[in-house]
């Protein structure tokens, strides 16, 4: 499973904090998930659902709503209208830079959000909820209990929720009370799955029943049985839950057939090209080597201070050669294939040895790390989705892949 962190702008104009969970190979489709009140993407079963989904094919993008988790933002400025906001940037970002969710799952109030907006959705191909409330009237109960003063004209309290304090503002219950959550399951026109614990001691079963009853055929109903309302006192419960969401959108999902195949064929493309013929390299007393690849003749060497003659570029450099020739390669194929305005591919390489202490992204905590930064420079009448994507074409260079991956070197006798 590859995980990227990334953020985008919100409704509110604040950076979300976000992961995109996603298979080393295709992807069969997107989906996005939506946490529960004040919780974060971070959240146990949030990140056990999402893993189970990529092992099924799926990549999931989980963002911290405004104010919550490592997101920018007050939370006190938000409500539930900001909350569809946020979810709003979160598809226009995977919209422009892969594509657009057709799977949307929302736990507990993400749940009751991802019902009100999977309309404003066109690629969406089905709803999930997990636990969620039939109507935000739910919330704006329990928020009076726990903070009776806002029921007068306290403008602003701070309520203790899950042991953790949080600022709420009267706006945000009287933002509760004007949403219908139920009317938009009505008119939803997506298959839509309800899963809910008969034993759910923050969201009682009865609203999944409303929502199951307000919903129109193709519609599902899954009981989670003894699990908890955040599906974390037990693992298997969030496993089990991914594993029947995953199982389930498998009917509805249209995987981007035509993308899928046009990276795939590229990749073996350049691969095979590459693989063609051997390489044979001879020297004689000094550093200088003469290489032969297929019918073409190259040189090697060291600089002069060490120990060379410098006629031609040492080991490290071939192999950054190696890397930038295969990556223009790559997305001059793919945008052909394409038909995209691609007028022409510069990479610029670079290696250096660091520290692994200071390589926050490597696994190697001792010693020194390899790092190649790679510099590409785009021309053409290219759209920014266009730009993003051929970066990301980028990683699927098969050079790239070899270098990342473990690779195996066997020396013989000739």
């Amino acid at each position: 499973m590859i995980t990227e962190k990334l953020s985008f702008p919100g409704a509110l104009g604040h950076d979300l904090s976000a992961r995109l969970d996603r298979p080393e190979d295709s992807v069969r489709a997107f989906a996005l998930f939506a946490h529960c009140f004040t919780c974060s993407k971070d959240l146990k079963a949030a990140t056990r659902i999402s893993r189970s989904l990529v092992e099924r094919g799926i990549a999931v993008l989980r963002f911290d709503f405004t104010g919550l988790g490592q997101s920018k933002g007050e939370f006190a400025e938000t409500n539930f209208t900001s909350n569809l906001g946020d979810l709003e940037a979160a598809v226009d970002y995977l919209r422009l830079a892969h594509q657009a969710p057709q799977l949307l799952i929302g736990h507990s109030l993400g749940g009751a959000a991802v019902l009100t907006m999977a309309s404003k959705v066109p690629e969406c191909r089905g709803v999930v909820t997990l636990g969620a409330p039939s109507d935000t009237r739910h919330l704006r109960e329990t928020l009076l209990v726990a903070a009776p003063e806002l029921g007068d004209d306290r403008e602003e309290v701070e309520v203790t929720l899950a042991g953790r304090p949080f600022q709420i503002q009267r706006q945000f219950l009287d933002d509760l009370e004007d949403q219908k959550v139920l009317k938009a399951v009505q008119s939803l026109g997506r298959p839509i799955l309800v899963m809910h614990s008969p034993i759910d001691d923050v969201v009682d079963i009865d609203h999944a029943r409303r929502i199951y009853e307000a919903a129109k055929h193709p519609r599902s109903f899954i009981s989670l049985d003894d699990a908890d309302h955040l599906l974390i006192a037990k693992p298997a419960d969030a496993e089990y839950a991914a594993g029947v969401i995953a199982a389930w959108a498998g009917r509805y999902i249209e995987p981007d057939e035509q993308s899928t195949a046009d990276e795939d064929r590229v990749e073996k493309a350049v691969a095979l090209a590459l693989e063609e013929g051997e390489v044979s390299v001879s020297g004689q007393a000094g550093l200088r080597q003469s290489i032969r690849a297929g019918g073409h003749v190259l040189v090697a060497d060291e600089p002069e201070r060490l120990g060379g003659g410098d006629e031609g570029p040492n080991p490290y450099d071939l192999l950054l050669a190696a890397l930038g020739a295969c990556t223009n390669m790559t997305l001059r194929m793919y945008a052909n294939r394409k038909n995209w305005p691609l007028a022409g591919v510069d990479s610029i390489l670079r290696h250096r040895k660091i520290h692994a202490q200071d390589c926050a992204e490597c696994e190697t905590e001792d010693g020194r790390v390899d790092v190649i930064e790679r510099e590409l420079t785009l021309s053409g009448d290219l759209s920014e989705s266009q730009i993003e994507r051929l970066m990301e074409i980028a990683d699927r260079c098969p050079v790239h892949r070899t270098l990342t991956s473990e690779t195996v070197i066997r020396s013989r006798r000739s």
